[in-house]
């Protein structure tokens, strides 16, 4: 017995596995395209392609996050080591000058150090004298600073009447308010100390000030061991790690050469940046000297030592310097033209040397654009304080010169770029 064979199923019902999809636009006038990630946009008749790769920018937005938590918590890690290595960058090419005349590297590095150190000690050693005027004068200043908060004619200082009239007003608020608020308000009133009388006892915790110093002052010190040592053991090493750099690179020819030009290139950029930086430095610190010694304020070389040093930070250097030597001349001459005489030759100098000269070498140098370099100044400084603002413009250079020369980089360097 033969079995027909079946039937085959109306068209309408079979689906046609070989037609075509069409595919869902996501919304009128987009279109998906080939890679997923990317739209097509109609506007006007035109195409407009956007590029979107979701995954992408969260793990980057991930990773960048991770970063900047990652370089906040170990900031005392990172700053010496910053700091060490632009530092040996900057001597390393005494040290070549050295081995030519046939001296042998570990010498050559011990003298640079201990040539740089004895520099160090010995302009310490010549304003040691003015630095320790300052401090013996630190009573005298205190007393001034307390005649002036504190009127010798009995009267209330403006300290005192702001927190008289901080009074009045919570118990003008006790009085409008209800039983238990007035109750709560006359409590919290009560348990706050009274107002001293003028010429009395201050509530500023000066030896919390000392404390803090102290310990800011032993942090630095360690700091700046750690640095000396990293720096010494860097110019001995040499070119070992470029050497190692260049051959963890790759076999590829090309990659090498790509990274000996970045590496010399951030040697040379370091090395510029710093030798202006420290001709600039001295210049100002000379000039600061000359002009507060014409003035007549005293321990000027105390003061343009200290200018010279606070300039090395960008922008904020120049603020810290008026405002130092200002509050100075104001407790010496106790003359409002004077203080206005001292703080504008300050600021007259860290301008002409600082905003003009440093600018312009280091628009030359670096070839970036200032605004992009003032952007990321404050977020180094918002990293790392005081060391951010004096290591965010070499980081901002180095980062620049990696960008010019790795691929997918192009916009970082396009942004730091003139």
């Amino acid at each position: 017995m033969q079995l027909a064979p079946p039937e085959p199923a109306h068209p309408a019902t079979v689906p046609d596995i070989a037609a075509p999809v069409a595919p869902v636009s996501p919304e009128p006038g987009v279109e998906p395209g080939p890679a997923g990630d990317e739209l097509t946009m109609h506007v006007g008749g035109l195409r407009l392609p956007i590029h979107v790769n979701a995954r992408g920018l969260s793990l980057g937005i991930l990773t960048t996050i991770a970063c900047v938590f990652a370089l906040q918590w170990a900031q005392k890690f990172f700053v010496p080591l910053l700091l060490g290595i632009f530092i040996a960058y900057t001597l390393n090419p005494v040290v070549r000058w050295l081995e030519r005349w046939h001296i042998r590297r570990v010498v050559g590095a011990t003298l640079v150090t201990v040539l740089i150190l004895g520099a160090m000690g010995g302009t310490l050693y010549r304003l040691q004298d003015e630095f320790f005027n300052i401090i013996d004068e630190l009573p005298a200043l205190t007393h001034k600073v307390t005649k002036i908060l504190t009127s010798s004619s009995g009267e209330r200082s403006t300290i005192q009447q702001v927190q008289a009239a901080a009074a009045e007003i919570e118990r003008a608020a006790s009085n409008a308010g209800g039983g238990d608020q007035r109750r709560a308000i006359q409590k919290r009133t009560q348990s706050v100390p009274p107002v001293p009388a003028a010429g009395g006892a201050s509530s500023i915790r000066v030896m919390d000030w000392v404390v803090v110093g102290s310990v800011g002052l032993a942090t630095f010190l360690s700091q700046a061991t750690m640095v000396i040592f990293l720096v010494f053991f860097l110019l001995l090493a040499g070119d070992t790690f470029k050497r190692k750099l260049v051959k963890l690179t790759g076999p590829s020819l090309t990659r090498k050469k790509v990274t000996v030009h970045i590496l010399d290139d951030i040697n040379n950029a370091i090395q510029n940046y710093m030798f202006m930086l420290l001709v600039t430095n001295v210049i100002l610190a000379l000039l600061t000297w000359a002009a507060l010694r014409a003035i007549g304020l005293e321990n000027a070389g105390a003061w343009a030592a200290f200018a010279g040093v606070a300039h090395v930070i960008p922008y904020f250097g120049p603020l810290l310097i008026t405002i130092a030597t200002g509050a100075v001349a104001f407790f010496q001459f106790e003359s409002l033209r004077m203080v206005i005489l001292v703080a504008g030759a300050s600021l007259g100098i860290a301008t002409l040397v600082g905003m003009v000269v440093t600018t312009w070498m280091t628009g030359k140098i670096a070839k970036m654009n200032p605004a992009a370099v003032f952007v990321s100044l404050l977020f180094w400084g918002w990293l790392w304080g005081m060391w951010g603002l004096l290591l965010g413009v070499p980081v901002v250079v180095v980062l620049k010169v990696v960008a010019e020369r790795v691929e997918g980089m192009e916009v970082l360097a396009e942004l730091l770029g003139e």
